[in-house]
């Protein structure tokens, strides 16, 4: 190894704060890197290399997918996975080798890798030349650390590792990964609360996802300490590495799909309003905070318990005091619509033999961690001294599981598996390092291993057998569960929100960055406490945040105890006036929103994103929108609309929003962007003289009761009468908001928002699409018939045409003379629907 990366060794230890040997005590001969190649041998899907003892083989799962796994004294690491699914893992493709006399290495269909037998440096390049990533440095072992170092182009920008704080580019920052219970974060914080070790470098509009499996405590610089090169260290574990690449953002995300899995389709009242606080202190409350959802009318679809319900904060127990008819309560909650979701965190109480059942059946069936001695370990948490399941144990899922048999059969819909990184109320926060697993699941070898190892897939392991309870107990029910802690390939388990945020401004403006790396990172179902956790909102903070919320996907808002209350009428009539219209136009958006997350379970694509998923060539030189200061607040919901919040919610001054080509038009009126309003950002030429994209800069002003919210020319919405929760059958025709423009189409999926019928057919896809090229103006639409077995709840459709300058002559549906009536921004056409396809052309 070379000076130089003994010395970077030594500033990046100091630079993160992780747990670095000092740098006297590593000596340079421990110090082991692949620094040449000293023989190859082709294998039909890749190649194995040698520096000596240490072994390297490069394979392919696909044309565009590689895996890199390294070890020491001629052996590879185990090949097992908590991330990534065993059918991709064990996924191959035939490749062509490339040998000559510098480099060694093969190409596939997509991908060239080459090795340069003199300097053990890999470079990644696609077919026509165009490097994707190169080493800086060889690979490295460190005793048991793993250093791995990359090149770090000038224009080059990063997103990924989960919600992480700071600026949504990771360029320029450092990141832990070691899962922590941070209450009240701020900006600067790190760790928080997941470890999902997956980034993507984004480099003029080419993306290459860079997936590093490997649980033990680790970081991520991406330039902070050595300015020109990307960095990741672990103190321990695998060299087992995924590459995966676009060039699109989208085919990226697709491959991580397929490589850890997607988000299940979550059942449809999960995307409706929810309510919660820490705590509703009692069940009279919990009902009278549900009953003033429906009087006030504000759409709602689910309310949370948290801790004070259980006697004496001890999990899967009830307070028969301030609950006395949990059975009843639930039983209420449904009759007027609720869900309901209870939470259960995972530190069972150390109660033995006082019939506290899920301790006393943890400890007969030994499903609990034990101390270095064999001894049960027990921490401070909620309930006092707690045991802590071993959730890497196959058959303390299993248990686990079966804990949540009493709140099923009252029919408590979902649970919220909080504290699980684990958190426990002592200095080191968690369990302590050496702290004994026992690793007893498919796929793995059989052996013990200490909590260092394993904390970072504990609270996703819990996250697993929650839902894999809910699975065995409703076999035909979809689970809902809600955790804070996770992993890498989390979201096959449960949705996620970004932890304990604070009331304030900022923190309202860091959860769009936050959950579009957290979209970026596999998990679409993710929300932020609305209104912020700890502290109590301004009227006018808590508006805002409700009105951002209703564009999220989980729109949950929730309270510290102790804070005032957060619910959407506190601050009187007029704001609540406000937020019950945004939630009312998220309801209205259901049919739209459940579409995205459908296509989320096949595709990978988030329902919030990020302006360069879907523009990726907006800006002249194909950098992506979203790093810019100017542009920070906004994000897209799905592939059609764009929320333009202000980069800062606080400062009154105007702004200008970004829009990615031109053609806009305002969601809340239907009118085309005021041209007035618009100017071109072509890289300074003129409009005329520019050939590359063009940018619409709109400038706005700041109000309390508006958000600005664009639709891209080309979309087709459909939208539902209001209801006011999602059992409601909505009453009244579908509509179908059409924004003419170019390649214009919209899709529709429906079916009954909760088993998994949908899985045999039963369900309801339809396709539209619009052409406005003909010559004599005319703007045929095509809807079309209904695909599956399930049926509509509406006979109806009405077609709103947006954007119009003027009336048609004429309307014809499916050949025949229709009618319509127009407005200023608008066509509307009524046409019943039979389910076999309508064509409409206006004249």
């Amino acid at each position: 190894m070379r000076a130089q990366s003994v010395s970077r060794f030594v500033v990046l230890c100091v630079g993160l704060g992780i747990a670095c040997l000092a740098a006297n005590a590593q000596s340079p001969s421990s110090l082991l890197s692949f620094s040449q190649v000293t023989a190859a041998t082709p294998l039909p899907n890749g190649i194995e290399l040698h520096d000596g003892a240490l072994v390297m083989r490069i394979t392919a799962l696909r044309d565009d997918v590689l895996r890199i796994r390294a070890g020491r004294n001629n052996a590879l690491p185990e090949d097992a996975s908590w991330a990534v699914l065993p059918e991709a893992r064990t996924a191959s493709v035939a490749v062509t080798q490339d040998t000559g006399a510098a480099t060694v290495g093969f190409h596939t269909g997509s991908l060239r890798i080459a090795m340069d037998r003199a300097t053990g440096l890999l470079t990644l390049s696609d077919l026509s030349g165009k490097v994707l990533q190169q080493d800086a440095e060889p690979l490295q072992f460190e005793g048991d650390r793993l250093h791995l170092a990359k090149t770090m182009p000038t224009d080059e920008h990063y997103f990924g590792l989960g919600d992480k704080t700071g600026a949504f580019d990771r360029r320029g920052q450092a990141f832990r990964l070691w899962n922590t219970d941070a209450y009240a974060w701020q900006e600067s914080t790190d760790p928080l609360y997941k470890s999902i070790p997956f980034y993507l470098s984004y480099r003029a509009g080419t993306v290459l996802g860079v997936l590093i499996d490997n649980t033990w405590p680790s970081s991520f610089d991406f330039g902070k300490t050595v300015t020109d090169t990307v960095q990741y260290r672990a103190e321990n574990g695998p060299a087992d590495i995924y590459l995966l690449y676009g060039p699109s953002t989208k085919k990226v995300l697709a491959s991580y799909a397929w490589l850890t899995g997607p988000t299940p389709l979550p059942p449809l009242w999960a995307l409706g309003f929810q309510q919660s606080r820490f705590s509703y202190m009692s069940q009279a409350r919990v009902l009278e905070v549900a009953g003033r959802l429906r009087n006030d009318k504000i759409p709602a679809d689910a309310i949370y318990t948290d801790i004070d319900y259980q006697d004496r904060n001890r999990p899967f127990t009830i307070n028969t005091t301030t609950f006395p008819d949990m059975s009843g309560m639930v039983a209420a909650l449904h009759a007027e619509h609720f869900h309901v979701i209870a939470i259960t965190d995972l530190h069972i109480a150390d109660q033995p033999g006082q019939g506290y059942a899920p301790f006393d059946s943890g400890s007969a069936g030994d499903h609990f961690v034990k101390n270095p001695d064999g001894s049960l370990y027990t921490g401070p948490v909620w309930p006092g001294p707690s045991a802590f399941p071993d959730f890497t144990r196959q058959q303390t899922r299993l248990w686990w599981g079966t804990l949540y048999k009493d709140f099923d059969h009252m029919g408590i819909d979902g649970f919220w598996n909080d504290m699980n990184e684990p958190s426990v109320f002592t200095a080191h926060l968690t369990i302590p390092d050496d702290v004994v697993h026992r690793i007893d699941e498919p796929g793995f070898a059989t052996r013990t291993a200490t909590h260092r190892e394993l904390h970072n897939v504990y609270g996703m392991e819990n996250s697993r057998a929650t839902f894999d309870g809910q699975l065995a107990l409703r076999p035909d029910v979809r689970p809902f569960v809600l955790t804070r802690a996770s992993y890498a390939g989390g979201q096959r388990y449960a949705a996620t929100w970004t932890g304990d945020n604070s009331a304030t401004w900022n923190h309202l403006r860091l959860t769009t960055s936050m959950l579009k790396n957290l979209g970026l990172s596999g998990f679409s179902m993710a929300g932020a406490d609305v209104g912020g956790y700890a502290g109590t909102p301004t009227p006018e903070l808590l508006t805002k945040w409700i009105e951002i919320g209703a564009f999220q996907p989980i729109d949950r808002d929730h309270a510290e105890k102790g804070t005032g209350d957060h619910e959407p009428w506190v601050g009187g009539s007029e704001q609540e006036d406000i937020r019950r219209r945004f939630i009312e136009q998220r309801y209205k958006l259901l049919p739209y929103l459940y579409t995205v997350m459908e296509e989320n379970t096949r595709t990978g694509l988030p329902l919030l994103r990020p302006l360069f998923l879907e523009f990726p060539d907006a800006a002249p030189d194909h950098h992506p929108l979203d790093v810019d200061l100017d542009a920070s607040g906004e994000f897209m919901v799905g592939p059609d609309l764009l929320v333009a919040a202000p980069p800062f919610f606080d400062k009154t001054d105007d702004y200008d929003a970004k829009l990615p080509s031109s053609g806009w038009y305002d969601f809340w009126t239907g009118a085309h962007v005021d041209k007035a309003e618009t100017k071109a950002s072509t890289g300074g030429l003129q409009p005329e003289a520019a050939t590359g994209p063009v940018l619409s800069v709109v400038h706005l002003h700041p109000e309390l009761a508006s958000l600005p919210v664009f639709v891209r020319p080309g979309a087709i919405l459909p939208l539902a009468p209001l209801t006011q929760n999602t059992s409601e059958r909505p009453n009244g025709p579908l509509t179908l908001r059409v924004f003419p423009g170019p390649a214009c189409a919209g899709q529709l999926y429906q079916d009954d928002g909760t088993s998994f019928a949908y899985k045999r057919g039963e369900f309801l896809r339809m396709k539209f699409t619009c052409d406005a090229s003909a010559k004599d103006g005319s703007l045929a639409l095509h809807i079309g018939k209904h695909e599956g077995s399930y049926p509509a709840w509406w006979k109806e459709i009405v077609v709103d045409v947006e954007g119009a300058a003027k009336a048609p002559a004429s309307v014809t549906i499916n050949g025949h003379a229709g009618k319509f009536t127009s407005s200023d921004n608008a066509i509307v056409i009524a046409t019943p629907d039979k389910g076999d396809g309508i064509e409409i052309v206006l004249h």
